[in-house]
């Protein structure tokens, strides 16, 4: 029973993005620096190198790392401090055979899985209760998670990864566009929320195995929010019809910025005020610019960064156009569904609610 109430994949999984995404963005941001610069991996460290070079080293060593870090996150989450030691081991090996990503996931289950088992089944004598954290659980648990991978499922994994790439690298036009605006809609509709964190796992697992175009549209989704909502509001200005009150507009002044570097969140406070109608754009804009991303090749060789990926792509145009064709479609969109409001309009939310209650409305309970 223990064991079943340790299985909550989607809260294991939400934990290990949470622990790795910052390592992708500055892996991210290192390797485009250094590629930006021309930067290349250093072979030999005696032979000598440029500061570039040591920019683009240092992002592929965060970026190779992630099998393990995925691993030891989801072993962690599971079964607490003595799930660390085997979900690193199990990761790497995972990473050693060439089951990638998708092999550090399933070896954080394992790992995690394993060591409840061990403790629920394992009954010592009082003056070994030390020894299980530190000793027992971690040998034992790595033994048996790192044999499993070996011997188990990681020629099955390995299977359905060149499946998988297989099918993506054969697939023709029309399907090339449709599952790029199935990705780009699911990237964008929660604004980073839990759809996109599981999106960004799926998409990444494509990556690690050297496909380039999913994770790309999952960058450009998330930064189709407030591009598209700043272009909404210079249109708005253009046609003289303005969707966006005082605040909303000061809330672009730093959600813009912040989409150049894909962080979407920047845009909470205008979402929030209009929920649906903003769904509706992101969700229209992100299948547009999605579907071209994917159709017309983008493809990032790092997994974040925003604008700053474009450095790492072969095609920089095919992204920057289906970002700004994702960006006007999802500002013309909002722009429709949208009334006019008084741009001096500016809703302070502490007052509305004093004039709502009356003294004579409390009571103590």
């Amino acid at each position: 029973m223990e064991i079943l109430k340790s299985i909550g994949f989607k809260k294991h999984l939400m934990t290990a993005i949470s622990f790795f995404l910052p390592i992708v963005v500055a892996s991210g941001f290192l390797l485009a620096i250094g590629n930006m610069m021309d930067g290349v991996t250093i072979e030999s460290f005696t032979d000598g190198f440029s500061f570039a070079d040591t920019m683009t080293t240092m992002g592929g060593y965060g970026l190779g790392l992630l099998p393990m870090i995925v691993s030891c996150a989801i072993s962690y989450s599971i079964a607490d401090k003595p799930g660390i030691a085997p979900g690193l081991i199990t990761g790497m090996t995972a990473s050693g055979i060439g089951a990638g990503f998708l092999g550090g996931m399933v070896g954080g289950y394992l790992s995690g899985l394993v060591v409840i088992g061990l403790t629920a089944g394992i009954k010592v004598p009082k003056w070994m209760d030390g020894l299980m954290p530190t000793l027992v659980l971690p040998f034992l648990s790595s033994f048996i998670g790192g044999l499993v991978m070996y011997y188990v499922i990681g020629t099955p994994i390995n299977w359905i990864t060149e499946m998988v790439t297989g099918y993506l690298s054969n697939l023709d036009t029309s399907s090339l566009f449709l599952y790029g605006a199935v990705i780009g809609v699911l990237s964008s509709i929660d604004y980073g929320g839990a759809i996109n964190k599981v999106v960004f796992a799926f998409v990444f697992a494509l990556f690690s195995e050297g496909i380039y175009e999913p994770i790309t549209v999952l960058i450009l989704a998330s930064m189709v929010t407030p591009f598209g909502l700043s272009i909404a509001y210079f249109l708005g200005k253009i046609i003289r019809k303005n969707i966006f009150n005082r605040q909303e507009i000061d809330t672009l002044k730093t959600a813009f910025p912040m989409g150049i570097c894909q962080i979407t969140e920047g845009c909470f406070p205008i979402v929030l005020n209009d929920l649906a109608r903003n769904v509706i754009a992101t969700g229209v804009g992100g299948a547009v610019g999605g579907g071209l991303s994917m159709l017309w090749g983008a493809d990032s060789r790092i997994p974040a960064s925003g604008m700053f990926a474009v450095a790492t792509m072969t095609r920089r145009w095919a992204f920057i156009g289906a970002l700004l064709a994702g960006s006007f479609v999802t500002g013309i969109t909002i722009l429709l569904l949208k009334k006019p409001v008084d741009p001096n309009a500016e809703i302070i939310q502490e007052e509305k609610e004093e004039e709502d209650i009356s003294w004579d409305d409390l009571t103590i309970s």
